[in-house]
């Protein structure tokens, strides 16, 4: 099952790219809902207490301990359903524009799908570094090759920039994932089994610089402050419907492997830069907050809001109890369920109004009222509304910080108050104020309709049910959380003592007198 959700979009990418021009959409598109319905039928018969599930676990190359290996728990399985989930629109919407050398766009964009949905299923270390670095690789193309310059910004530069950076993280990983495997093994069989690796464990001294070379690569995929230089020209430059997913989706990426590898690889480092990992976060919400209600350009606005809702994830997540990090997975949920219809939204003002500035806007809803809610409904989830998806993620994090560290947490929830800000803002100047002169208030088509309002349902469900994540990913999250102060508590250096017998086991669970010994 989880090999036809990973490679269907990519074989209907190449499907894309040999037919017709006019049956690329068709093709890519049917990949997209085909792998949809894959994700659901996998939810369906999802045991949230049944730990990793649908595992497909195969020799690959067996000289250096590397597996093809795959599987999905309470952590990643909606991530996957998001990933799924959000490519659709952006075909759809694309589809309906169209656009130059549709085969190849198309194949990139399912390509982008692929790669990340491998990060979300690999249970390998050296295969998820894999997925993880050539996610960047088609949204390069896409942001290249069907980009604009805007604002003095080159698609060039922007790319370059972009590429620099987190070709920079990515080889910092690469070279951590490697020490992690040869420094676990200590002479013995390679594995590079992300399971294997947390029961083996990782000496302190290796943890350190191991947690950080894998810290930068995520906080620049994510991105978050102060390594985002690459995001405000990348944005700019983009086109919307793939910068739509690589908001919500790819993003997602850096915060999910701090829980998949950083936190039960490396849960004495996690333990020890717990407070420098909320500092971080910590910028990240009042810069990324900041500088949403100081921008006009209503993708920055989008783009920076992100920072600071990553830094929401990301302080959830360095909590280190099961509130934050319940909360951060969901949140990741609802930030990319939010932000999809959101860029699209603003590529519909942009051909009203002939601009994405909010200065020559206003007045769109004097004639589009039904338009006008769907971006309200958008609007009222970006800044958390009480009763909202997000907003419930929010207290979920905030209640999960104030546990950890009171003051960080009364700063934290500043941004909640900036992001009203920002939010009523941007909805105010484009929907009411006066009609200036050229713009075109006119409402939603039915096409454009049914690609937007299933995601904006989507965000109106889970306001209801939140639960549906909430329960589904608790025996995950609290198993990992668990592993960070059990085996932190432990000493992962006892593995490496010269007193120890060999069949002695530091990082064992269930044995009764090491959890005397923690205790």
């Amino acid at each position: 099952m989880l090999n036809s959700i990973l490679w269907t979009p990519l074989i209907f990418g190449l499907v894309a790219m040999l037919v017709p021009k006019r049956l690329a959409p068709w093709a890519a598109g049917t990949g997209a809902v085909i792998t949809l319905a894959l994700a659901v039928a996998v939810l369906v018969g999802f045991d949230p207490d049944g730990g990793m599930q649908y595992v497909v676990d195969t020799d690959w190359i067996p000289g250096l301990g590397i597996s093809y290996s795959l599987g999905i728990d309470g952590i990643s399985i909606f991530l996957v359903l998001l990933t799924a989930l959000a490519w659709i629109p952006a075909i759809a919407f694309t589809a309906l524009r169209g656009v130059e050398r549709p085969g190849l766009f198309f194949l990139m964009l399912a390509a982008g799908e692929t790669a990340t949905l491998g990060a979300f299923l690999a249970q390998d270390l050296i295969l998820f570094v894999l997925f993880f670095d050539l996610m960047i690789v088609p949204f390069y193309f896409l942001f290249g090759i069907w980009g604009s310059d805007r604002d003095g910004v080159t698609v060039q530069s922007a790319t370059l920039k972009m590429i620099i950076f987190t070709l920079i993280g990515s080889l910092l990983m690469l070279v951590a994932a490697i020490a992690a495997g040869v420094i676990a093994a200590d002479g013995g069989p390679l594995t590079f089994s992300i399971a294997e690796l947390t029961e083996k464990g990782l000496p302190n001294g290796s943890q350190n610089w191991i947690f950080w070379f894998f810290a930068a690569a995520f906080l620049v995929k994510m991105p978050a402050f102060p390594l985002h230089g690459w995001m405000p020209d990348s944005y700019r430059a983009a086109p919307l419907p793939a910068l739509a997913v690589f908001s919500a989706v790819l993003s997602k990426v850096g915060a999910y492997g701090f829980l998949r590898v950083v936190l039960p690889i490396m849960p004495d480092a996690t333990e020890l830069f717990q407070t420098a990992m909320l500092v971080i976060a910590l910028g990240s919400i009042i810069y990324g907050s900041f500088m949403a209600f100081t921008r006009f350009d209503l993708r920055l606005i989008l783009g920076f809001s992100s920072v600071a809702q990553l830094g929401f994830i990301t302080a959830g997540i360095f909590a280190l109890n099961e509130s934050g990090s319940e909360g951060a997975v969901l949140q990741m949920v609802n930030h990319g369920l939010v932000v999809v219809p959101a860029f699209l939204i603003v590529a519909l003002i942009a051909e009203r109004t002939g601009s994405e500035e909010l200065g020559p806007m206003g007045g769109l809803a004097k004639r589009a009222p039904v338009f006008a809610v769907i971006f309200l409904i958008v609007t009222m989830a970006t800044l958390a509304i009480p009763a909202s998806a997000n907003f419930i993620g929010e207290f979920f994090i905030l209640n999960g910080i104030w546990q950890t560290d009171i003051a960080i947490a009364i700063i934290a929830s500043s941004g909640v108050v900036w992001a009203a800000f920002y939010a009523l803002r941007m909805y105010q100047r484009t929907m009411h104020d006066p009609l200036p002169e050229g713009a075109d208030s006119r409402e939603i088509s039915l096409l454009d309709a049914l690609v937007v309002v299933p995601m904006v349902l989507c965000v109106v469900v889970l306001a209801f049910s939140p639960q549906l994540i909430i329960h589904s990913s608790e025996p995950a999250v609290a198993e990992n959380v668990e592993k960070v102060f059990d085996e932190a508590g432990a000493g992962s250096t006892a593995a490496y003592a010269s007193t120890a017998e060999p069949d002695e086991s530091p990082h064992g669970t269930g044995d009764p007198g090491h959890e005397e010994g923690s205790e």
